[in-house]
């Protein structure tokens, strides 16, 4: 993929045989709702955001306020990760301003049927190509605890390098409170 300097993230990224989308349609609800329940067991541990099975009430919030603008108000851009027909949700993928103008963070999770197939990675290399075009952005992180290693692969696949680790208020059941702070620059 080539990758052009914008100011904003495309809301639409094809990755080989996976689309990479923003959450905007109003269908994703409901698919997305299966995904991330069907995924529960294997989240709830890692993400603060699920502490019970998701409701229908919580993933409509969602997505209203992801097909309100682009990007957020936050600065973050939320997309669904499809099989390439963008009829299966595979997972979910972010890029988030954190800190400052010069970073962003990516983040994601993975639908639990289909982890173990290198969904996330490619996903996460085509974001980090992305973020690292646009103008003023000087660096990539992925953050997540030391414990959850299948996580932490990620970063090292795509060469990331551990910049440092930082203490967190654990905020989920399998966290140790310690946060890997993983850096790509440009």
């Amino acid at each position: 993929m080539g990758i052009v300097a914008s100011t904003e993230l495309p809301q639409r990224i094809d990755v080989g045989d996976l689309l990479v989308r923003r959450w905007a349609d109003p269908g994703d609800l409901l698919p997305r709702l299966e995904a991330v329940n069907a995924s529960f067991d294997l989240l709830h541990p890692w993400m603060e955001w699920l502490a019970e099975p998701a409701t229908v009430e919580s993933q409509r919030a969602f997505g209203e306020a992801a097909a309100l603008s682009w990007p957020a108000a936050d600065g973050s851009c939320n997309y669904g990760i499809f099989d390439a027909g963008g009829a299966v949700v595979l997972g979910g993928i972010g890029v988030h301003a954190r800190s400052t103008a010069q970073v962003r963070e990516i983040g994601y999770w993975c639908h639990a049927a289909h982890t173990g197939r290198g969904i996330i990675t490619r996903c996460a290399a085509a974001l980090t190509d992305l973020a690292l075009a646009l103008p003023g952005v000087e660096q990539v992180e992925i953050r997540c605890d030391e414990a959850n290693v299948r996580s932490a692969a990620i970063p090292r696949r795509l060469g990331y390098r551990l910049a440092r680790t930082e203490p967190r208020a654990i905020e989920a059941p399998a966290e140790s409170g310690i946060t890997q702070v993983w850096v790509r620059e440009r």
